[in-house]
């Protein structure tokens, strides 16, 4: 154990100082619009570049589950617009659908 402290310090660094410093030196500065309307959109381009490979490498015998989840999650995003909320929805449409 006692070799392997440095490493995960070392790990604990490199993770979080990339994360740390620009957000010591961008506190003060007002955003560029653009800049920031373009940083708003990340968390949903992450979460679905994580989510769609899943979506579509579904068990073969659960493709209309999963055509009915993502139809789901596509109308309550398109009519309320929440991810959280979108996700649970086709969760449940799923859950409902499987069990029918």
């Amino acid at each position: 154990m006692k070799g392997y402290l440095p490493l995960i310090i070392g790990m604990m660094l490199v993770t979080y100082l990339p994360r740390l410093i620009p957000l010591l030196l961008m506190t003060e500065k007002p955003l560029n619009p653009k800049l920031k309307r373009f940083l708003l959109y990340i968390p949903y381009t992450a979460l679905s570049a994580l989510i769609v490979r899943g979506i579509l490498e579904a068990s073969p015998g659960m493709s209309i589950a999963t055509l009915v989840g993502i139809g789901a999650a596509g109308i309550c995003s398109w009519f309320k617009g929440g991810l959280v909320l979108s996700v649970f929805i086709s969760i449940v449409v799923v859950f409902v659908f499987l069990n029918i």
